[in-house]
């Protein structure tokens, strides 16, 4: 990053104590960083810590008669080649969201054409809170990087998903940001995620536990690692990652289609949903009504997603998912055999597992090896499971290549 210019903006929250720490990475990596603080920020962090960390003076006020007799706002909006708000607060995203520009930071977020990433820091359940998720699904939509939050111990003594991530990840963030490329550079994802539902009549079906978070992560993670990443996804309400095509689908045949019609020209494809394995082998018309005391339905099987991409001829590199309720890793690896894979990655699921929850922990097998990640949230682990793909990918690129070059 020698050379960047990257804008800081620190809003009003206890994680601001970290933003120092923040800055001195940055400019371990060789960006110049100018600080921009709100008066809230100021109640936690005094700007003398930032000016001695950023060897810069910080930047406070809108009205600041010297700076504004140039334009300082625009000024500093063009100066920056990325602008990082972190901590940013529930207050600061509900603002960003609707458009506000009544500070310097967020006039500077509208004036700006730098990208913009934010790094939410909050209690878990204002996280949670159904106007803050509106609001970053806003953002999101709009193109902005949300970074975080983590999981974890809160300041308030409470535990859940609210923390600002640490300096150390956001400044590699940051780096990925600037530089582009990452592991997956120029690389096309094709990733499923979520359920399937197969319709019984026209008010019922036939669906699973999927939430499609795992998923979701798997898509964010890929496009943080450089990738252009199309989501066909099920039926889920989830907000789509920054910067990927996402294609909703119900059911398992419209699923495939939608693979079968983005998978040419793919380099890897994941398949993380859970597809329904049969369906109905005749659908009502009309609503089936209660008119006896059974009611029993005549299965057939679905297509084979993952199977079927995993047959075609120049196929792109495939990962399989496999969540088992017993004997784990000896059904993933006979999945793995039996539909010709190059990588899965299984877990355990059931009562208070995987489904529903913000963690969970994988085994990852390929043909001659595995890998265990721990338990984390979905999100870290959607990371260390990409970065793991990236690098079996180049090595059997590498292996094809180097067969080519022998047999020529």
């Amino acid at each position: 990053m020698q050379g960047k210019r990257i804008l800081l903006g620190v809003t009003g929250g206890i994680a601001a104590y970290k933003s120092p720490d923040l800055v001195r990475r940055l400019r371990e990596r060789g960006a110049e960083v100018q600080v921009v603080m709100t008066a809230g920020a100021r109640e936690f962090v005094t700007p003398l810590t930032f000016q001695a960390v950023s060897g810069r003076a910080v930047r406070l006020e809108l009205w600041d008669e010297a700076a504004e007799a140039a334009m300082g706002h625009i000024e500093l909006a063009r100066w920056a080649q990325l602008v990082m708000v972190a901590p940013a607060s529930a207050d600061f995203l509900a603002r960003l969201a609707t458009g506000q520009a009544d500070d310097l930071l967020s006039t500077l977020c509208l004036a700006t054409q730098a990208p913009l990433a934010v790094a939410p820091a909050m209690n878990h359940v204002m996280w949670a809170n159904a106007a803050t998720r509106a609001n970053v699904a806003t953002l999101q939509q709009r193109g902005v990087q949300v970074l975080g939050p983590a999981e974890g111990d809160q300041a308030c003594g409470e535990v859940g998903t609210g923390r600002m991530l640490e300096p150390v990840e956001l400044a590699d963030r940051a780096a990925s940001l600037l530089l582009g490329g990452g592991p997956l550079h120029e690389r096309r994802v094709l990733i499923t995620a979520g359920p399937t539902r197969e319709r019984i009549d026209p008010v019922r079906f036939i669906s699973n536990r999927s939430s499609g978070k795992m998923g979701f992560a798997v898509a964010q993670a890929a496009r943080e690692a450089g990738a252009e990443v199309i989501l066909v996804s099920g039926p889920v309400s989830l907000p789509t990652p920054a910067g990927v095509r996402r294609i909703d689908v119900e059911s398992a045949t419209e699923m495939l289609t939608a693979v079968l019609q983005e998978v040419e020209g793919a380099d890897i494809f994941i398949s993380t949903a859970a597809v329904a394995d049969y369906r109905p082998a005749n659908s009502a018309e009309q609503k089936i009504k209660k008119t006896s005391d059974r009611l029993d339905l005549s299965m057939e099987r679905t297509p084979d997603v993952l199977a079927t991409v995993a047959a075609r001829p120049g196929r792109p590199f495939v990962v399989g998912f496999a969540a088992e309720t017993e004997s784990v890793e000896q059904n993933a690896r006979g999945k793995l055999l039996k539909k010709n894979l190059d990588m899965i990655a299984a877990n355990e699921v059931g009562h208070d597992k995987a489904f529903d929850c913000e963690d969970n922990q994988l085994v990852v097998l390929w043909r001659n090896g595995r890998r265990e990640l721990g338990r984390a949230s979905k999100l870290t682990l959607a990371r260390e499971l990409v970065a793991l793909i990236a690098e079996s990918y180049a090595a059997s690129r590498g292996s094809v290549a180097q067969r080519g070059t022998a047999r020529a």
